[in-house]
């Protein structure tokens, strides 16, 4: 791979790999969802937390049944859009909240799942513009500056991008999805020292991500610590997981030592 094509392909990977994480932490809970809205189930049978495509596609089915009964279902609305995120329809999915936000224009949950959907399928500004309403000044949402945020580094803004990291870390504190994102923003800026730093605390959070792991092992392996850089890429996965991690790391070390010794790819989007 020629370098200059190594470098377009790192950078648009590495953006997509900020908005992934801002859209993974910023996803409400299902808690969140009955909470707010009621609490009726679509089916007792449909896991409430689907691990893999075969229970996405049942909670698709399912929402979907509900949608369909009554489209005027806020939860129905936001359940059935996730799942079709979920198994990749995410224009569907932008599809069925926008005519859930016309019903219900005043609903922030409903708004800030529209603006996450809409960042999914690469509609940045109107993501942007969406998420703005979403939360108020006087009641401003972690989840959503997050996400902002996430929006705002592919929009290549990074440094807007990383006041509202910071917003969202004064509303919680060491939040791993935040911490995360914050990382692979002063990452696609080429502060190493300072996306170590964070995604090395991100890290130590509970409930950090697999991808904080595999986006740290790459900063620290592009900052000269290659051992250490493996190690971390190894930690916590299968022998089979451990190696496709490693690989990839010393794909992209060798890319960079390569190439122009000046310039720092920035991070995969890690599937």
């Amino acid at each position: 791979m020629r370098h200059s094509h190594a470098r377009q392909y790192l950078i648009s990977a590495a953006l997509a790999a900020v908005l992934a994480v801002g859209l993974a932490g910023c996803n409400t809970t299902n808690s969140d969802v009955t909470g707010s809205i009621g609490n009726a189930r679509a089916s007792a049978s449909v896991d409430d937390n689907p691990r893999n495509d075969a229970e996405w596609r049942q909670s698709m089915e399912a929402w979907g049944a509900r949608y369909r009964q009554d489209p005027s279902s806020v939860e129905a609305a936001i359940r059935y859009a996730r799942a079709l995120r979920a198994i990749g329809q995410r224009a569907q999915a932008v599809a069925v909240l926008e005519q859930a936000a016309i019903r219900n224009p005043e609903n922030m949950q409903l708004l800030g799942e529209y603006g996450r959907a809409l960042a999914a399928a690469g509609n940045l500004q109107q993501a942007l513009d969406v998420l703005g309403r979403a939360h108020t000044p006087d009641n401003p949402d972690w989840r959503i500056l997050n996400a902002q945020g996430a929006v705002l580094d592919q929009l290549g803004r990074h440094a807007d991008a990383q006041k509202h990291y910071t917003s969202a870390l004064k509303l919680m504190p060491d939040e791993p999805s935040v911490l995360s994102n914050l990382g692979l923003s002063y990452l696609l800026t080429k502060d190493l020292k300072r996306a170590e730093v964070t995604l090395r605390r991100a890290l130590a959070q509970p409930g950090a991500e697999p991808k904080v792991r595999q986006n740290l092992a790459l900063v620290v392996g592009l900052r000269g610590k290659f051992a250490e850089a493996e190690q971390i890429a190894r930690q916590g996965l299968s022998a089979e997981e451990a190696a496709a991690n490693v690989d990839y790391l010393r794909q992209v070390l060798a890319e960079h030592k390569r190439g122009n010794k000046s310039y720092v790819p920035p991070p995969n989007a890690g599937g």
